[in-house]
């Protein structure tokens, strides 16, 4: 399947297939749930690019994720340097960015998410907590946006209204996902000196992140009711996505709400434990949505 998806996906060249199957390896390790929804659900013209998006941030997180924050900040310069110089020259001495360079020629709406991304990597870089639901609201706009419209840009709408319903469904989306997702990481901030969940949320509910209690609560069922709404509010995404996309975004957000459920579930225990949605019902969302995508041909791509 691999081999014809790179054949559809217009990769001839031996050299970018063999790059694009090292990335296809890396996302296989690192992200294999979300590897396997991709395969499963998603035209096989578009498997190689949402790869190449996916390895890139992953590798863009893997160099900003090291040592202090100076270190960070100064291996983001120089990553940033490697990237634009890909795209000028249509080349690099790195395989992610050759793939990342061609999927942008597929589809150049990526290179400018691209730009937005790294932009947004210098908030990442500095980050430590959140004042109130308006910085939260920031680092999603500047940061978890751009990250997610690297790889949702290639299932986005060709009209101009659809798009805006599209970009502004993905923003609700990603609110939702960043919000569970220092949820379901709090324990593991904490013990790192940060946390995702607004100051004044926990000063108002006169919670201790760092132990179970009433007011943890208190605190984490209010940050999933936030969610919730955000999700619900995502909901127009499958109006506009084009058919064939729609079991796999279906399959997305529908994750997205067993997530929650777990974090419900998990409550105040998120202090001292993570959390995550249930392989049995994950599995079970992934089944019925491939036999949606079955029913339907597959999409010629670039």
């Amino acid at each position: 399947m691999w081999k014809g998806a790179l054949d559809r996906a217009g990769v001839g060249e031996r050299l970018l297939r063999r790059d694009y199957t090292e990335q296809r390896r890396v996302v296989r390790r690192f992200a294999t749930a979300e590897y396997a929804a991709a395969r499963l659900l998603l035209p096989a013209a578009l498997l190689p690019h949402v790869v190449a998006a996916v390895a890139f941030m992953h590798d863009t997180d893997d160099r900003i994720d090291r040592g202090a924050a100076e270190e960070r900040g100064a291996a983001l310069v120089e990553w940033d340097g490697l990237v634009r110089k890909a795209f000028a020259e249509g080349d690099s001495g790195v395989p992610v960015l050759r793939c990342l360079v061609r999927t942008a020629e597929c589809y150049p709406d990526v290179r400018g998410y691209v730009e937005g991304f790294l932009r947004g990597c210098e908030r990442e870089v500095a980050w430590r907590a959140f004042a109130d639901e308006e910085e939260l609201g920031q680092y999603v706009r500047e940061y978890s946006l751009p990250a997610l419209m690297l790889t949702a840009c290639l299932v986005a709408p060709a009209d101009v209204s659809g798009r805006a319903v599209f970009v502004d469904g993905c923003h609700r989306l990603i609110r939702a996902m960043q919000r569970i997702d220092f949820l379901e990481d709090l324990a593991e901030d904490v013990r790192g000196g940060r946390s995702g969940v607004p100051a004044d949320a926990v000063a108002r509910h006169g919670a201790d992140l760092s132990r179970p209690g009433v007011a943890l609560g208190r605190l984490v069922g209010e940050q999933a009711d936030r969610a919730a709404v955000d999700l619900v509010a995502a909901g127009p995404l499958m109006g506009v996505v084009g058919g064939s996309y729609r079991p796999f975004v279906r399959a997305l957000i529908g994750v997205q709400g067993l997530r929650l459920d777990a974090v419900r579930r998990a409550g105040a225990s998120l202090a001292t434990r993570g959390s995550g949605p249930p392989v049995g019902a994950a599995a079970v969302l992934l089944l019925r949505e491939l036999a949606a995508r079955a029913r339907r041909g597959p999409r010629v791509g670039c």
